[in-house]
């Protein structure tokens, strides 16, 4: 259910159980956790701080915010093992539904669970689908005028809120053009990507191609394909240039 918080924020409540682990050992298990839209690509989980299993330590005061002046703390499990200042709270939040919410950084915790699977790079959005489908549809890429890809069998990727996403197989790539990249990205819904750039003749193109090897199970049509930056490439869709999209990767 969504809530109005305020005109800048976004929170609603979700029905998941959330849990949190540090070194292996349990920082906060909820069933009534919020899913809060601090800026407009994914959602953060804020939990109920009566839900908190871990120590929390205070470390001080951050910068204020449109949530409100944030308390953080350094969050401590039984074992011994710490995360310097990663958690916060906003007591005096503006947005009420936060005032006895816990916000922990994603990246200094070992685990996240979304019942009792793992959930990886932030929480899932419940508004977020995607779609995988295949076609006949004749792509091309090129770069510096240069074919680079060219498949009539691609794998069209549609995910809520970002252009289409052509995955082609790799033996309709120019693989010798391909340089490889120590470059990973991480997504929730279809797991770790590694990235190739681009050596054309005429320059070298940083991490514009990228693969997902082994991708999460709701994204396994796309496992051994490879994507091509549409906002950094010009791709032909049956013999027509396309628009390059504007997004936060142009």
């Amino acid at each position: 259910m969504a809530v109005k918080a305020s005109p800048d924020i976004r929170v609603e409540h979700s029905r998941k159980r959330v849990r949190i682990l540090l070194a292996g050992e349990l920082v906060a298990d909820t069933t009534a956790p919020l899913l809060v839209w601090e800026h407009p690509y994914y959602p953060t989980y804020y939990l109920p701080s009566a839900d908190v299993a871990a120590k929390l330590i205070p470390a001080g005061e951050a910068e204020d915010s449109h949530l409100g002046q944030a308390q953080l703390f350094t969050v401590q499990v039984p074992g011994g093992a710490t995360a310097e200042r990663a958690a916060r709270k906003y007591p005096a939040s503006p947005v009420q539904q936060l005032r006895d919410a816990v916000r922990f950084d994603w990246d200094a915790m070992s685990e996240w669970l979304e019942e009792d699977e793992p959930v990886y790079t932030h929480a899932r959005d419940p508004h977020t689908r995607v779609d995988i489908l295949a076609s006949s549809r004749h792509i091309r890429v090129e770069i510096d005028g240069v074919t680079v890809a060219d498949s009539r069998s691609p794998r069209v990727l549609f995910e809520t809120g970002l252009p289409p996403r052509y995955y082609l197989p790799l033996s309709d790539i120019r693989t010798e053009l391909l340089r490889p990249s120590g470059t990973e990205s991480h997504c929730p819904y279809k797991g770790t990507a590694g990235y190739w750039s681009v050596d054309t003749g005429s320059g070298l193109h940083e991490d514009v191609v990228w693969i997902y090897r082994m991708p999460l199970p709701e994204s396994q049509k796309i496992a051994g394909l490879a994507a091509f930056y549409d906002e950094k490439v010009d791709v032909f869709i049956d013999g027509e240039l396309q628009r390059r999209p504007h997004t936060k990767w142009s």
